[in-house]
């Protein structure tokens, strides 16, 4: 890959990393429930399991929904009902001192699942490997997959820490749990891009 587009990559995906989406909401209220080191296997799943999916669909998936239309009704059926989920769960959160007995963050494994039904995932993985990607081969993926690879994690590391951050503001319950509904009610407003488009 040609230097000067590879670096339009890793603005580009640098961008698309570090701006509002349910990733980054997700990790801010994870910040505020659980502090930073307890949500770092969340940021890990989100950076390496998103790097994965933009390798995939360069091998070509993003044709499979082409192909089969069906399928993306079907992946936004189910993106949208697991994000509600999310969102309600992020919503009754338990209070910071409650987190040791009930609550528990995302792991890795569902942090790397999660990105297989996260709409803006989706767009931005589709959108570099069409935009980026410079031939049809496993190498120009690969490529692609790397440039999120190398900017995805600073870029949401940015919204744990803040989240943490938030924390100390948000050790009484009533704040909490304001904060919660926000956050949840902006996961949900994050949908509505998807639903009209």
């Amino acid at each position: 890959m040609d230097i000067t587009l590879f670096l339009a990559l890793l603005g580009f995906a640098f961008v698309a990393s570090g701006t509002p989406g349910p990733n980054n909401l997700m990790l801010l209220a994870s910040g505020a429930n659980f502090g930073f080191k307890r949500t770092l296997p969340h940021m890990c799943g989100i950076s390496l399991g998103h790097s994965f999916m933009v390798f995939v669909i360069g091998l070509g998936l993003a044709q499979a929904f082409e192909t089969i239309p069906m399928l993306r009704r079907v992946l936004m059926v189910l993106s949208i009902g697991y994000m509600l989920w999310l969102a309600w769960k992020i919503a009754h959160a338990a209070p910071p001192k409650e987190n040791d007995v009930g609550g528990k963050p995302f792991t890795f494994l569902q942090a790397a699942a999660f990105q297989w039904v996260n709409p803006k995932a989706w767009i931005m993985a589709i959108g570099a490997q069409t935009n980026y990607a410079q031939g049809d081969g496993w190498t120009a993926a690969l490529m692609v997959g790397i440039g999120f690879l190398m900017v995805n994690f600073p870029a949401i590391t940015l919204w744990a820490w803040m989240g943490t951050e938030l924390r100390r503001l948000l050790t009484n319950p009533r704040r909490l749990n304001i904060f919660n509904w926000t956050m949840a009610s902006l996961l949900v407003a994050s949908l509505v891009p998807i639903l009209f488009h």
